[in-house]
């Protein structure tokens, strides 16, 4: 009770302009706390508090609460809209959390030695923290390789292949028209060679 009179007797008082100067205050801190987080935790409530004080205080004397609410939701309702229209943060649903099956097929970079019982990966376009504890499908791979996820492990230890030893059905083919291709220009070579020595 002691603290509550002393603020009294300072002379503190609270006039009709200190309420959209508080908005503005408000605003303003949020704003600059979006600027230090950003990910639209702030954006929107900021801008809505913003808009609202500094229209209070080009308004004067007759913004009174009641219409300040309104600004605000006026403001909040405008800063949405704008938001959602104009996908801020990047890609439509890309701030949806997804589950650890969206990590099979995903690629990246060893940057601890991975064996069959231990090892670390930093993935390509991983999250938040991109950095993974990983199994290898067989052998071992040494730093800096590219891997592929394989098995994603419920996410917590993911299992994973060297880019560089894994061979898939394009690969096979383009090995076997390269091989034919080879095969044809010696045999080409060849035949050239003996009608010269014929002439």
């Amino acid at each position: 009770m002691v603290v509550a009179t002393s603020v009294l007797q300072a002379g503190i008082e609270l006039g009709p302009q200190t309420l959209p100067l508080l908005l503005v205050i408000a605003g303003l801190g949020l704003s600059i706390a979006e600027a230090m987080a950003p990910g639209a935790h702030f954006a929107v409530l900021g801008v809505a508090l913003l808009g609202a004080g500094i229209v209070g205080l080009l308004l004067g004397p007759i913004a009174g609460p009641l219409v300040l609410a309104v600004l605000v939701l006026v403001f909040g309702g405008l800063a949405l809209a704008g938001y959602r229209r104009f996908d801020l943060y990047g890609g439509a649903g890309s701030g949806r959390t997804s589950d650890s099956n969206s990590l099979r097929g995903r690629t990246g970079r060893v940057t601890e030695r991975v064996t069959e019982g231990s090892g670390e990966v930093k993935l390509d376009r991983g999250g938040f923290n991109p950095n993974y504890s990983a199994r290898a499908l067989d052998g071992e791979i040494p730093v800096g390789a590219e891997v592929l996820v394989v098995d994603p492990g419920g996410g917590n230890v993911l299992t994973v292949a060297s880019l560089d030893e894994m061979e898939d059905d394009i690969d096979a083919e383009l090995a076997r028209e390269r091989a034919t291709t080879a095969a044809e220009a010696d045999d080409g070579e060849s035949t050239g060679e003996e009608e010269s020595e014929r002439a």
